[in-house]
């Protein structure tokens, strides 16, 4: 036996139920102030751009953390630093909901971002080592479909609750919610059966985090997870003020359970992962960047039912998007996939601070219609890398399935042998 999980089997079960916890815990505890953003410019008195950092400050952090979270779950484990990161990180989701001021706030919405760090690429990495090629798609779509419904019941509980209790009362619930979902995973996660400790090497990191960018495929979908983060976060930001906004006059409450559409992506990231799998991520990346821009085109139709349908058509498309550039990383980058997972994430969540932010300045300037102008601009530019990608010589062996990956020169593998 190859000691890797297969999907069917108990294993199998227990670690999507654990990476499920994570993803709707990590990203609940992250996304949870994105419906606040216009409560917070009212309360603290910021503009829109301003108001944005109490996200772009969380995801610009966790960008560079990290590139070096990989690099410590050598020395630590998967399992364990997954663990302390969840419950660190919904303690300190805890403490911000009594925070007097602006600048305080920030401060612990930033240390969140170096918190956070510990599940996202560790995630992945596991699910590199530890799943079966013929399972890995399904699963990493189950951990996304997670961060899905995390996203979404974040967003769901601070809108509503900051309507009838305020936003403190929002922020509390979610804190706790995370702690539940920590303790579900720290039971739940199989130990690693393939990871060896390795001891810190920091002077060696930099020559790791070269190898990915030997390959001709990885630096793409790098970019493929700027563009597809950094268009959806600026597009989630700033349609809550175009809906809070005449002609809608949406209250939080309503806003938020909009946000219900992210049980869209729980669908898509699954469904959609599972079909790359079988047919090949090259054939269906760029179709979900197509169904994007029509997302985008759809929320400027003035009818609110158009904007909500713009809304969940949107939704899938990225959900579906970063499930396949995601798996993706993870089989190309071979032994290399603790450092190409790492550099993507980093990717990921850069384009959702940069972007996230400049996203406010367009809305200063023309309102919604400039920020889906922005948005459509990143995600034309991922369309034609996609097409890109799919122009790629295949690799050995490979038909377009999970079995895509190449041994990068150099790399040092993460998992014990055979």
């Amino acid at each position: 036996m190859d000691g890797l999980i297969r999907h069917g089997t108990a294993a199998f079960r227990r670690a999507n139920l654990a990476l499920f916890a994570a993803g709707v815990s990590t990203f609940s505890l992250l996304y949870c102030v994105q419906p606040l953003l216009p409560i917070y410019g009212r309360e603290f008195a910021v503009g829109a751009a301003e108001s944005s950092l109490a996200l772009s400050s969380s995801t610009g952090v966790l960008a560079f953390s990290l590139l070096f979270a990989g690099a410590l779950s050598d020395v630590w484990g998967r399992k364990r630093l997954m663990t302390v990161s969840i419950f660190a990180s919904s303690i300190l989701v805890l403490l911000s909901a009594g925070a007097p001021s602006w600048p305080l706030l920030l401060a612990m919405r930033t240390l969140l971002g170096v918190t956070l760090s510990g599940v996202p690429a560790v995630a992945m990495t596991y699910l590199g080592e530890e799943m079966h090629a013929e399972s890995i798609g399904l699963a990493m779509g189950l951990y996304i479909g997670g961060s899905a419904i995390g996203g979404m019941g974040g967003r769901i509980v601070a809108g509503v609750l900051s309507d009838h209790f305020g936003w403190r009362a929002g922020v509390a619930v979610v804190g706790a919610v995370g702690l539940l979902a920590g303790a579900v995973f720290a039971r739940s996660l199989p130990h690693s059966r393939r990871f060896e400790a390795h001891p810190p090497d920091f002077a060696g990191l930099l020559g790791r985090y070269a190898l990915p960018w030997r390959d001709p495929g990885l630096p793409w979908l790098f970019a493929e997870g700027f563009l597809l983060l950094g268009g959806f976060v600026t597009f989630y930001n700033y349609i809550v003020y175009h809906l809070m906004a005449p002609p809608y006059r949406l209250s939080a409450s309503q806003v938020g359970l909009i946000f219900g559409i992210y049980l869209v992506g729980t669908f898509s990231s699954t469904w959609v992962g599972h079909l790359a799998g079988r047919i090949g991520r090259r054939r269906v990346l760029w179709t979900m960047f197509l169904l994007m821009l029509a997302g985008v085109a759809l929320s400027l139709a003035a009818p609110l039912t158009w904007v909500v349908l713009g809304i969940a058509v949107v939704t899938f498309g990225f959900f579906a998007g970063h499930s396949i550039a995601s798996s993706w990383v993870g089989r190309r980058a071979g032994a290399a996939r603790a450092q190409a997972a790492s550099l993507y994430m980093f990717a990921y969540y850069l384009g959702s601070s940069i972007a996230g932010s400049v996203g406010g300045l367009f809305y200063a300037a023309q309102g919604w219609l400039g920020v889906a102008g922005f948005v459509g601009a990143m995600w034309a530019a991922g369309l034609m890398i996609a097409w890109r990608l799919s122009a790629l010589p295949p690799l050995d062996g490979e038909r377009g399935g999970p079995s895509d990956f190449v041994a990068l020169p150099g790399a040092r593998s993460t998992s014990s042998p055979g």
